[in-house]
């Protein structure tokens, strides 16, 4: 049996909701499964189905830091893991100095520099742009690209009435944390140009206040609705006529594979990961980053083509199924799991 420790220090968001989506794949393929993740999270008892939990903040200055790399040191001595998995540079740099195992580090954003991955054997990108980005910082040790997927849900539209929103009115859907490279205050000016349209905003964070004002400012907070976290986004993405993306710095995207697999008509900026796995006027419009008036055209054509929009969804659907589907996924990362450190460190 595959033994995996997994370390992950994140907080709230797509990035995370793939953690469990990956953990539990691994789950159903027999992979036995331990964690070292952040206390009081909303996904926490999702992973503590899994395995055993050691809860710690890996606090910079905490004296409780050294404890958990203590831990995970014996933990690696006394269990033996094939692989020691860490989510972000963060979470890299407790991976212990040395283990007969594979140590991995696992990317969802580009990284700024190498210091903190002397302890990785490899560090697995999901978008090929991560590869390269290492590449281009000198890093010598192995590098991969192993992207993401959606959890395999029947999208079930949630209740518009729930968030006192008209069935028959235009829904445009939009989600992630409340910070700017999301770009929700583009959703916000968007929506608020064209008649009638309603907006759900999916998430929070720490610009809520400010989005919520500008909302007002805009006149169009009676037909926008904050929605918060929730956990199955793409039960109240599929609740909606169309999804964007309005992202200025989007390494994937993962609520936008969500949305495709929700069958809901998709616009995304053309950030990096959308940049690389969406066919710009196939899969749907992209968008330059912060250009308003693209994104009204873009939303006011698919709404007023309704015919369109569903083509859209149809080859955004099969582009998913193309390219992130869960077996495939899990297929690489066992691989990655079967190597020697040594077979691992030359991996390009």
């Amino acid at each position: 049996m595959t033994r995996v420790l997994h370390i992950h220090f994140g907080k709230e968001g797509g990035a995370e909701r793939f953690f469990v989506n990956l953990a539990t794949a691994f789950d159903k393929r027999g992979v036995e499964q331990r964690f070292v993740i952040r206390p009081n999270r909303s996904w926490g008892d999702a992973i503590a189905a899994l395995g055993p939990v050691r809860h710690s903040n890996f606090q910079r200055l905490s004296p409780m830091r050294s404890l958990v790399r203590a831990h995970i040191r014996k933990t690696c001595r006394d269990w033996q893991p094939d692989a020691v998995m860490a989510w972000m540079h963060r979470a890299a740099q407790a991976l212990p100095p040395s283990h007969d195992g594979v140590r991995l580090c696992r990317l969802g954003d580009y990284p700024a520099n190498l210091k903190h991955f002397d302890n990785c054997d490899v560090v697995v990108g999901n978008v090929p742009g991560i590869a390269q980005r290492l590449d281009d910082l000198g890093w010598s040790g192995g590098r991969t690209v192993v992207s993401n997927f959606p959890k395999p849900v029947t999208p079930r539209p949630v209740s518009r009435a729930d968030h006192d929103t008209p069935e028959d009115v235009p829904l445009l859907v939009t989600g992630g944390r409340f910070v700017p490279r999301k770009g929700m205050d583009i959703a916000i000016r968007a929506a608020a140009r064209i008649p009638g349209l309603w907006l759900w905003l999916i998430g929070d964070g720490q610009e809520r206040a400010a989005l919520e004002a500008l909302a007002r400012e805009l006149g169009i907070a009676d037909r926008t609705r904050f929605i918060g976290w929730v956990d199955e986004t793409i039960h109240y993405i599929a609740a909606g006529n169309l999804f964007l993306l309005p992202s200025r710095h989007e390494p994937l995207g993962n609520i936008l594979l969500e949305a495709w697999q929700a069958g809901v008509p998709a616009i995304s900026t053309r950030c990096e990961g959308p940049s690389w796995f969406m066919r710009d006027g196939v899969d749907g419009p992209m968008v330059d980053i912060d250009d308003i008036d693209a994104t009204v055209t873009a939303l006011q054509a698919l709404l007023d083509d309704p015919a369109r929009a569903q083509r859209h969804a149809a080859s955004a659907t099969e582009r998913l199924q193309q390219m992130f589907t869960e077996d495939a996924i899990v297929d690489e990362y066992m691989r990655l799991f079967a190597m020697t450190p040594s077979e691992a460190r030359a991996l390009r």
